[in-house]
């Protein structure tokens, strides 16, 4: 599992590429989510396009980083690209009903603005 962040403005996009598995990468996990979680955006949109499968971690990753958004009034998440078995692990855990949802990272962005007002470089 790799996750990249990318910080503009008050977006922070979260680029995920791997299985987000229980296993050795557990320590790396959590200390990603707490970096993003210490960053405070008002923005966060996570790229799953390249996460081809997810367990528990994965949606106790998921969880964590829609909680610590969710908690600021003003805040908005989205999850983009998620393949058919993350997203069939999204519904069978019902998080498909709460998180909101978006194909593709274009999408996102537009659902992220739609929202809310952004800094038009971030919308167009």
């Amino acid at each position: 599992m790799i996750i990249d962040i990318e910080q503009q403005n008050d977006l922070c996009v979260v680029r995920c590429r791997g299985r987000i598995i229980a296993g050795p990468d557990l320590d790396y996990m959590h200390s990603k989510m707490d970096e993003i979680k210490r960053l405070k955006y008002s923005r966060l949109l996570v790229d799953f396009r390249e996460v081809p499968a997810i367990g528990s971690m994965g949606v106790t990753f998921i969880v964590g980083l829609y909680t610590s958004v969710a908690r600021q009034s003003s805040a908005r998440f989205v999850l983009v690209g998620a393949v058919p078995l993350v997203r069939q692990v999204l519904d069978l855990t019902r998080l498909s009903t709460i998180i909101p949802l978006a194909p593709d990272v274009s999408s996102g962005l537009a659902a992220l603005c739609a929202s809310d007002s952004l800094s038009s470089h971030v919308c167009v």
